[in-house]
């Protein structure tokens, strides 16, 4: 991702769907006036899905993600359909495009169904008006002609008006803070830090802060203090990286609020309450359990990396058990949680918020506790409730 780009979690996910060669592909085209998809008059076509990242006017930055046909056939075809359903766990808006008078079938029911068991919004797209101009309008679908273009600008215009209708997600932290205030930002720089640039959550908070009209001072771990000496009023609040906590607790003044990155996108992404009740069930975990720690990227595991090697020595270390670690990153995540014990999440600062609410619903559902990082970090240093207090609403 590009340090000048919009993040996936930041974008608006419109998912197109339909049977195979009702136009779906011509109308990702027709939309962003791009030839960004493949399209031929061969059925299935599009294979897998495709997602896309770009700018739509009016709406701005989006997703647009190219799925296989609902209709599509044989063992890769029900595993094509399969994989095609699951991007509904991460998407805003579906376009079921059907082609010219179609009837809804089966596959579109289905859809539908999901769709409405999700709380995604759908809209019926009825593709090659020009192919029908006495077409009638009973089920409230919207005509358009991927070919001639006709009706492609109104569609946009209501696209973006299904996207505003959408409930706003919670600021990272802008609502914490007023004009002027002071905010620390600690960010460790250690072997797994990226070369050359923050990680994005820390770029994303302070974006936020600038943007309340706050003020940002970042500092490492290990200056903290001195950076504490040289302020001649107490911050409004320190914002921490999660795998400093005990540190930068020890050194922070305790009428000083105190939270991490990671606790600060858990309520960014919709899931602060679970997630915060989740971190006690460590205290349940016994020998042989096996816990699963789901990172919504696929960045490059160095030595002490905090996933796959700092997190696991941690619980190990503050439960005194033989536990078993599983590990999912990316779009992946296993659809049967019922094995783990308990799911630990980073902050998701790269996934779309339908995404970790879906991660979670799941966890729910099957009965399986889930949390994140820096609250599970903050559990097991005794600090939870004091990295909480910044919300007052929570």
């Amino acid at each position: 991702m590009s340090l000048n780009s919009t993040p996936a979690s930041g974008r608006v996910h419109i998912g197109i769907y339909g049977r195979r060669n009702a136009g779906k592909s011509s109308l990702i085209n027709a939309l962003t006036g791009q030839e960004l998809a493949i399209v031929s008059d061969v059925a299935g076509t599009t294979t897998d899905p495709v997602s896309k990242a770009m700018e739509l006017l009016p709406l701005g930055p989006v997703v647009l993600i190219d799925t296989a046909g609902l209709d599509d056939e044989g063992e890769l075809g029900v595993q094509r359909v399969r994989r095609s359903m699951r991007e509904l766990d991460r998407v805003d808006i579906v376009l079921l495009v059907l082609d010219g008078n179609a009837e809804v079938t089966p596959p579109e029911r289905a859809l539908l169904d999901a769709c409405a068991a999700r709380g995604v919004t759908c809209l019926l797209v009825r593709n090659k008006s020009d192919q029908y101009p006495q077409h009638a309008d009973g089920d409230g679908a919207f005509w358009v002609s991927a070919k001639t273009g006709e009706n492609i600008s109104a569609l946009r215009e209501r696209i973006a008006s299904l996207a505003q209708a959408e409930p706003p997600r919670p600021p990272i932290i802008a609502d914490l803070l007023a004009p002027g205030d002071l905010v620390v930002l600690v960010t460790p720089i250690d072997a797994s830090a990226p070369k050359g640039r923050l990680i994005l959550p820390q770029q994303q908070t302070i974006r936020d802060i600038l943007d309340a009209g706050g003020q940002a001072l970042v500092t490492k771990e290990d200056a903290l203090e001195q950076a504490f000496s040289r302020l001649r009023e107490r911050p409004r609040m320190v914002v921490t990286d999660s795998q400093a906590f005990e540190q930068v607790a020890a050194v922070t003044p305790q009428d000083v609020p105190l939270t991490s990155f990671s606790i600060l996108f858990a309520r960014h992404g919709g899931v602060l309450k679970q997630a915060a009740a989740g971190a006690a069930h460590i205290d349940d975990l016994r020998d042989g359990d096996t816990v699963l720690i789901s990172e919504g990227c696929t960045h490059h595991r160095q030595c002490e990396d905090i996933g796959t090697v700092k997190l696991p020595r941690w619980i190990s270390q503050y439960t005194g058990k033989e536990l078993r670690f599983s590990y999912s990153s990316g779009n992946t995540f296993p659809d049967d949680l019922r094995p783990y014990r308990l799911v630990v999440h980073c902050g998701a600062c790269m996934l779309p918020p339908r995404a970790l609410q879906s991660r979670l619903r799941q966890a729910m559902q099957q009965g399986v506790p889930m949390t994140n990082f820096g609250i599970l970090i903050a559990q097991m240093k005794g600090i939870l409730q004091r990295s909480l207090a910044v919300f007052p609403a929570l």
